[in-house]
């Protein structure tokens, strides 16, 4: 009999490759004679190659390689040599969807998610806005696996590393060690859309403040780019407490490493609150123009730890990529440094 064999389809976004992480190491747990090959772009191998013994990680360049029809037939060639049973979309977009057609056509059984795109419209609309929780990215996959015949009892994922966290010994010595009477904070201030993301002199305060209250803590500056490089300079050279880290760790296993010896790590509505996430390290959240109702609250984050806005607008977007419709973006300058600061306090100088 042929042994069951899973592809996994998720190319993007890093967020919610990221998400996918809980539901496949749980998948391969609870199904530990069924093989997972989660194909992905590159910068997602530290999530799944060592997750598990029964999960594979396959990259594919779809930008380049793989690009257009052309690339895709190419891709699916590739990919029936790995002898797949089964098919799991878990982005469900033009390109996993064209793959989902060659595969039918092969006669292999396939599922795709579901986006709930009628009831994103219904959160998001400006004048019959329906404010209610939508079902979590964690859900809504695990509900694919389902559908593929691999129903979860639960999902039983704690962290991409032990209980001590991982190895700072693979870091560069500016990182390491963690000093018994330090607080590591990690700081996260940017996003990928303006809706995002917090004011940057109002984070600034914030992040002045927690120093002035904590001069033995040290702060870790998230982000890539060329923007984040000029702000963090500037940060690093008003705060020496603070560490730039993209000038010093050289890859996403690296960051992941660090991130898991945070005592907190405050964050937009990020891809870093979802790498954070897979750490096990509490996140203080963000919320601007997306909302936790969309189903995109990171793995096991707590709901008290998210800050937003009480506003009859909010959500107005799923993803952040729409710009504010009163123009003024207040669900961002309402949220008050005081208020990051306390929720800061409260995880790293929690009262018995």
């Amino acid at each position: 009999m042929k042994k069951e064999h899973i592809l996994v389809i998720r190319f993007s976004a890093m967020g919610d490759v990221a998400m996918a992480v809980p539901v496949v190491y749980s998948v391969a747990m609870q199904y530990p004679d069924v093989r997972i090959t989660v194909l992905s772009r590159g910068y997602a191998r530290p999530f799944f190659e060592d997750l598990a013994p029964n999960v594979n990680f396959m990259e594919a360049d779809i930008k380049r390689e793989y690009h257009g029809v052309r690339g895709l037939n190419t891709l699916y060639r590739r990919l029936t040599a790995k002898q797949f049973t089964k098919v799991a979309d878990l982005h469900n977009v033009l390109r996993s969807e064209y793959l989902r057609m060659r595969f039918n056509l092969g006669r292999y059984r396939v599922e795709h998610i579901d986006k709930h795109r009628s009831q994103r419209r219904a959160l998001t609309s400006k004048n019959h806005k329906v404010r209610e929780q939508l079902p979590s990215s964690f859900e809504n996959y695990a509900e694919v696996f389902a559908k593929l015949g691999y129903p979860l009892r639960e999902i039983s994922f704690r962290s991409l590393f032990p209980e001590e966290g991982g190895n700072l010994n693979l870091l560069p010595a500016i990182i390491g060690p963690k000093k018994s009477f330090q607080q590591w904070i990690g700081i996260a201030p940017t996003a990928a859309h303006p809706c995002k993301e917090y004011p940057q002199p109002m984070m600034r305060k914030v992040l002045g403040e927690l120093a002035a209250r904590h001069p033995q803590a040290r702060f870790f500056l998230f982000g890539r780019g060329q923007r984040e490089e000029q702000l963090f300079q500037q940060w690093c050279e008003e705060l020496p407490q603070c560490v730039c880290v993209d000038r010093h760790l050289e890859n996403m296993q690296q960051e992941l490493i660090l991130m898991s010896h945070l005592d907190v790590m405050v964050s937009m509505d990020s891809a870093n609150m979802h790498l954070a996430s897979l750490t096990a390290t509490p996140v203080v959240s963000i919320w601007g123009a997306t909302h936790p109702f969309g189903g995109f609250l990171g793995w096991h984050q707590l709901a008290a730890n998210i800050i937003q806005a009480d506003l009859d607008c909010r959500p107005c977007s799923i993803y952040g990529n729409k710009k504010c419709k009163r123009g003024d973006l207040a669900c961002m300058n309402l949220i008050k440094p005081e208020q990051i600061i306390e929720k800061v306090e409260q995880i790293i100088n929690p009262k018995d």
